[in-house]
C-alpha cells in the first residue's frame, strides 16, 4: 500500500475533515494527521508552501523559536530546514555567481560569535576531551559587495587571521572576472591575500579608520571608540583615491545583523552550532541577492542588476531553483 505524502507508513486511518471539507487521515504508526492533498517537501513532513513560509520568516530577521510559534512547527523542523535549504544556497552561489564581471568591490568582515565568545571558548577547548573539538567562539563573515549593483559577490565565514583572509580573496577571485576597483579596510592579512590571489587584477586601495581611546561608556554601549580621522593607502594598480571606499559593504553589515536574528547584537539568539550559522547565512545571501528588492535598485535585486536574472525571484521559486545539493 502507497503512504500519503506527509507520511511513509502505509497504516493510516479516517480522522474527521479540514474546515474547508477535505477528508483528512492519521498514521496508525507515527500519529501523523494529514490529507491526500498535502504536498512534502523534500522527504520532510512540511508541506513546500509551509516551507517556503518558514524561510520567508527567518529571512525577515525572525528568530527560529517565533518562526516555531507563528508556524505551529517543531523546532527541530525549523532547524533541520535551515540546515538543509542553508548547504543548498551554499552550494547554488558557488556555481551560480562565477566570473561575474564588476566594477568596484568593497570588502569587509563582521563579527559574531557561535555558542560563546572567544575567551570562554578556549577555556572550553582546554577541559574537552582529546578529539572532541565542536568548533565554537567568535566568527567572521567576509563579505565581498559590488558597489553599484549591490550584489554579494563572494563571503567566507572563518576566523580573522591569514589563512582564512587568503581562502576569502580566492573565491572572489573565482566570483568575479576582468579587472576591477577593490577597497577593504585596514585588516593586516588583506594585502597579503590579494597580491596572492588577485595579482594584475584589481586597482586595491586601502581605507584605515583612526580611532581614540575607548571610554567607559563606548565599552558599555558595546562599541568600538569613536572614529577620529581615516587614511587612504593605494597598494595596488592605480586605483582612484576618491573611490577607496568601505561604506557600502558596512552598511550591507548592517543589513545582516537586522534579517540574520542570530547575528544580532546582545540578545539570547546567537548560533550555537558553526554549521546552523553557516547555514543561515548562506541563506541570507542567497535572499538577498535574489528574493530581496532595493529602492536603489528602482526595485530590482541585486541578481537582476548583474544580469544573473531577469525577474524577483519568490522564495518559492528560490527554494525551486537551488536544486538538491
Amino acid at each position: 500500500m502507497i503512504a500519503f505524502p506527509e507520511c511513509r507508513h502505509p497504516r493510516r486511518k479516517k480522522c474527521g475533515c479540514t474546515k474547508a471539507g477535505t477528508q483528512r487521515y492519521k498514521c496508525l504508526d507515527c500519529g501523523k494527521k494529514f490529507t491526500e492533498s498535502t504536498s512534502r517537501f523534500d522527504g520532510m513532513r512540511i508541506g513546500a508552501e509551509k516551507a517556503a513560509q518558514i524561510i520567508s520568516m527567518l529571512c525577515e530577521g525572525m528568530s527560529v523559536r517565533a518562526t516555531c510559534r507563528l508556524t505551529d512547527t517543531n523546532m527541530e523542523t525549523v532547524l533541520d530546514l535551515l540546515g538543509l535549504i542553508g548547504d543548498r544556497c551554499k552550494a547554488f552561489l558557488e556555481r551560480t555567481i562565477k566570473a561575474v564581471a564588476v566594477d568596484d568591490v568593497q570588502v569587509d568582515e563582521a563579527w559574531q560569535f557561535v555558542f560563546c565568545k572567544e575567551r570562554t571558548a578556549r577555556d572550553l577547548r582546554a577541559k574537552m576531551f582529546v578529539g572532541y573539538t565542536p568548533r565554537i567562539g567568535d566568527s567572521w563573515c567576509f563579505t565581498a559587495v559590488e558597489r553599484t549593483t549591490k550584489l554579494v559577490v563572494a563571503w567566507h565565514l572563518g576566523s580573522r587571521d591569514q589563512d582564512d583572509a587568503n581562502e576569502f580573496c580566492r573565491k572572489l577571485s573565482v566570483a568575479t572576472t576582468g579587472r576591477f576597483h577593490l577597497s577593504t579596510d585596514g585588516h593586516r592579512p588583506y594585502p597579503t591575500a590579494v597580491r596572492s590571489t588577485l595579482a594584475g587584477r584589481v586597482d586595491y586601495g586601502v581605507l584605515i579608520k583612526i580611532f581614540r581611546n575607548a571610554t567607559p561608556d563606548d565599552q558599555r554601549q558595546y562599541s568600538p571608540g569613536k572614529i577620529v580621522g581615516t587614511k587612504k593607502e593605494l597598494l595596488m594598480g592605480n586605483p582612484d583615491k576618491d573611490r577607496v571606499c568601505t561604506s557600502h559593504t558596512e552598511r550591507h553589515n548592517g543589513s545582516m545583523r537586522c534579517f540574520i536574528k542570530r547575528m544580532g547584537r546582545l540578545t539570547y539568539c546567537f548560533s550555537k552550532r558553526w554549521d546552523n550559522h553557516e547555514a543561515a547565512v548562506a541563506l541570507y545571501i542567497a535572499h538577498f541577492n535574489f528574493v530581496r528588492k532595493h529602492n536603489s535598485l528602482k526595485g530590482k535585486t541585486p541578481a537582476m542588476a548583474s544580469g544573473l536574472a531577469d525577474h524577483v525571484w519568490t522564495v518559492a521559486e528560490l527554494l525551486e531553483k537551488i536544486g538538491p545539493t
